[in-house]
């Protein structure tokens, strides 16, 4: 059962620091772009999260951040506490290509909506939101100028582009689109060229996860973590068949490649680059190379956390690794959110460039519900 009580949130218990640039976090998964807006100089006071196969992994790796776990359509704006910035992924399934594709229609689809609520209601000086390069589609093109009209509306001049995470020092071709909004009082909008004045040193999976390449062990019985026995922490893939559509493609990637896509499934998690190539058989069919010096496993859970640029420093905490799989794969890259939060943050909040910032920083006492 969740209790919900109001605290007083003190700018001096996090700090002045803080305080200048506080951010809410909504639909925070395993806290990727959180942790990549930290990395820029933001600070996480409130996130909300509502699987609950998530809590304990965003709760003991950013113990600071107070967690909301309430449905985010059961939560008045005046729950939420004022900061500088919005940030979050609003579920994608709606709009993946490997998803339903029926966008705002369906119920996922229009938790952008409630994002949009909050921003309105809260007013921050930015926002940013992430989706899945789907939402492109031009089935979707009424749904997507109607969002964009939405955020407008809500006070903010939006730029939205579509970014592959390996142009980013991510070492995985990602491709996701990005919302950035100002407010309409900054009288400026974020220019994504930005990002590409900062030069990134392109990433493979050798740099990323060579080092873990003979430690991997296979999951427990039913794909449940072998937990402690991990030789690393995490590292442990999951065992099982492949379907017809996994097999429909290559799924290996090489050493000096940057890895494909990591997806919110163990099912569907690439190939370790040990194993050869696979071998085009026939349409939509291909198989392993018998011939492979090293058998086919998939990536273990530690290696996709590399791959989406997770330090080892965090921890993932599941009883079935399909969940593992799953929050790191919905997961923003940490280093391409933090590409985007330090264009943001330079942009804004440095060098005085933005008049209008310190008179438009929130109040010193918050009210915060607490979802526990």
């Amino acid at each position: 059962m969740i209790l919900n009580w109001l605290a007083v949130y003190l700018v001096e218990s996090i700090g002045g620091l803080c305080m200048s640039s506080a951010i809410v976090s909504l639909f925070s998964g395993c806290g990727g772009l959180d942790l990549g807006f930290s990395q820029a100089g933001f600070c996480t006071i409130w996130a909300n999260e509502y699987d609950k196969s998530i809590w304990e992994t965003y709760e003991k790796n950013y113990p600071e951040t107070v967690l909301d776990r309430r449905d985010i359509r059961s939560i008045p704006s005046d729950n939420i506490p004022n900061c500088v910035g919005i940030i979050g992924g609003p579920p994608c399934q709606s709009w993946s290509e490997a998803g339903t594709q029926k966008g705002i229609e369906d119920a996922r689809g229009q938790l952008f909506l409630e994002y949009v609520r909050i921003l309105k209601d809260k007013q921050p000086l930015f926002f940013l939101a992430e989706n899945v390069s789907g939402m492109l589609h031009k089935k979707h093109l009424h749904a997507l100028l109607s969002i964009i009209t939405s955020f407008e509306a809500a006070g903010y001049l939006v730029t939205h582009k579509l970014l592959n995470a390996a142009d980013y020092g991510v070492p995985q071709d990602r491709e996701r689109v990005f919302f950035v909004g100002y407010h309409a009082s900054l009288k400026k909008r974020f220019n994504f060229d930005l990002l590409e004045r900062v030069c990134y040193q392109p990433r493979n999976l050798y740099d990323a996860i060579w080092d873990l390449r003979n430690s991997a062990i296979p999951a427990q019985e039913k794909n449940k973590t072998n937990g402690e026995m991990c030789q690393f922490p995490n590292h442990e893939y999951m065992i099982g068949g492949f379907s017809s559509h996994y097999l429909s493609r290559n799924r290996v990637r090489s050493w000096d490649e940057p890895s494909f896509t990591i997806q919110a499934g163990g099912r569907h998690a690439p190939m370790h680059p040990q194993a050869n190539k696979m071998i085009h058989a026939d349409r939509d069919k291909f198989i392993f190379d018998p011939d492979s010096p090293h058998p086919y496993r998939r990536l273990s859970i530690r290696e996709c956390a590399r791959i989406q640029t997770f330090p080892d420093e965090i921890l993932f905490y599941y009883r079935d690794l399909s969940d593992g799989y799953k929050m790191i794969g919905n997961a923003v890259p940490v280093a391409l959110g933090s590409a985007i939060a330090q264009a943001i943050y330079s942009d804004l909040f440095e060098s005085n460039k933005t008049e209008n910032v310190s008179n438009s920083l929130p109040d010193k006492t918050f009210q915060l519900s607490l979802g526990l």
